[in-house]
């Protein structure tokens, strides 16, 4: 890969499934709100598996943001190195179900790995079809923007505002 982008934010999960789609919601909330340099790739991940690793490898560093189903209170938040992560991921459910941590296995072997960090946040319900998250959630998007932006400023990377949006 030559085209390599210096950081991918990543969000990701189903926003079908009310709260599992964190992720998703809040960076595309988040790129309306900053501007960032062209080395910084702002995702909408979804749940694209596998389809994900050209934009995973592209990258040096890679910052998810997803849902963790913790034994938590709901809207609690944590940051997690890919190490750290592991022992959270749950065990695969199925040889035909692609999960997020078989996507980063794979990037692993094919030596293309980024340096990964999570920012997750425990949800409140994430089983039932809802296009809505819980609104409290919403109002957990300010201190994850603060983790994200600590993120970036540890990569010397200091997006632009550009609104309150």
């Amino acid at each position: 890969m030559t085209d390599r982008n210096k950081v991918t934010v990543l969000g990701i999960g189903n926003i079908l499934m009310g709260d599992e789609g964190f992720g998703v919601h809040f960076v595309r909330w988040f790129s309306k709100r900053y501007r960032t340099p062209d080395d910084v790739r702002i995702v909408d991940g979804g749940t694209l598996g596998y389809a994900l690793l050209d934009i995973i490898c592209s990258g040096d560093h890679l910052i998810v943001v997803d849902v963790l189903k913790a034994q938590d209170s709901p809207g609690s938040i944590y940051r997690f190195t890919k190490e750290e992560m592991e022992l959270h991921m749950p065990p695969p459910t199925s040889a035909h179900e692609v999960t997020f941590p078989d996507v980063l296995f794979k990037t692993e072997l094919m030596g293309e790995s980024p340096e990964t960090i999570f920012l997750c946040i425990v949800p409140q319900n994430y089983k039932d079809m809802n296009l809505e998250m819980n609104p409290f959630l919403y109002e957990k998007f300010n201190d994850v923007e603060k983790l994200l932006l600590a993120e970036l400023r540890k990569l010397d990377i200091h997006p632009e505002r550009l609104s309150d949006a």
